[in-house]
């Protein structure tokens, strides 16, 4: 049995034709992998983490090399502008105190943030500096003997809105709540009863849970990848066939 082979048209061409189909192909199968990689790490991060974390989901970004033109040979890169958080969070890193100390501060939900936009010193996270200066934080220590709950007494300040809902200082040094929600102004004078709020965790270390894949999901991509190349080419072929047969 015999085989016999004949090339119709310019063979330089075709294979030249090949290459750029091939270019094509290996780029937009790297640029689409690498934003399906960058988009599982958002979302690893925010199913972690709740929506609170959207800005260290966000921090996760993405860039497809060469930047512009075409190559065989293209490249993916995807990272983080907070790689340390992502590298504790991935690995479950043990954190200790440094410099001597003997605790790790931990701010508790109450010591929130809140109100970035308000006047004065409403709603501004209290420090440990202002802790100690203030002179009135105290120690309650866990049962388990690790630690100690870090404190402050709890009054009630000015009752605000038409319904002079309760106003919740902790130390005098900021506010940690109010009533004016539904339901809030039970919790409100429930807080005010205790006469104090815990502001801060005091541990000697902490072993984070380990919430994150980024390796996983990098390998998942890696074996994405060929089948999308696979698929792009078909893609590529399929439309210069299409804008042959048109012209």
């Amino acid at each position: 049995m015999r085989l016999a082979a004949r090339v119709v048209g310019d063979l330089r061409q075709a294979l030249a034709a090949e290459v750029r189909a091939g270019e094509r192909a290996a780029m937009a199968a790297t640029r689409a992998e690498t934003e399906q990689v960058k988009a599982e790490l958002r979302r690893q991060v925010t199913t972690a983490f709740g929506g609170n974390a959207r800005g260290i989901a966000h921090a996760w970004r993405s860039q497809v090399f060469p930047r512009t033109g075409q190559s065989l040979r293209p490249a993916g890169l995807v990272w983080t502008k907070v790689p340390n958080v992502i590298d504790a969070f991935e690995r479950g890193a043990l954190i200790r105190a440094k410099g001597g100390r003997r605790f790790l501060a931990i701010p508790t939900g109450f010591n929130a943030a809140r109100g970035r936009r308000g006047r004065g010193e409403k709603g501004l996270r209290v420090t440990p500096a202002q802790m100690v200066a203030s002179g009135q934080a105290f120690l309650r220590p866990f049962q388990s003997g690790r630690g100690f709950v870090w404190c402050l007494p709890l009054r009630a300040g000015e009752p605000t809105g038409r319904r002079r809902r309760t106003r919740l200082i902790a130390g005098g040094l900021t506010e940690i709540g109010t009533g004016h929600r539904k339901g809030r102004e039970a919790w409100a004078r429930g807080m005010l009863a205790r006469g104090m709020v815990p502001m801060f965790l005091l541990l000697p270390q902490v072993k984070l849970a380990k919430r994150l894949d980024v390796k996983g999901a990098a390998e998942r991509g890696l074996r994405r990848l060929p089948g999308r190349f696979v698929a792009a080419w078909g893609r590529t072929h399929a439309s210069d066939e299409s804008g042959r047969a048109a012209l």
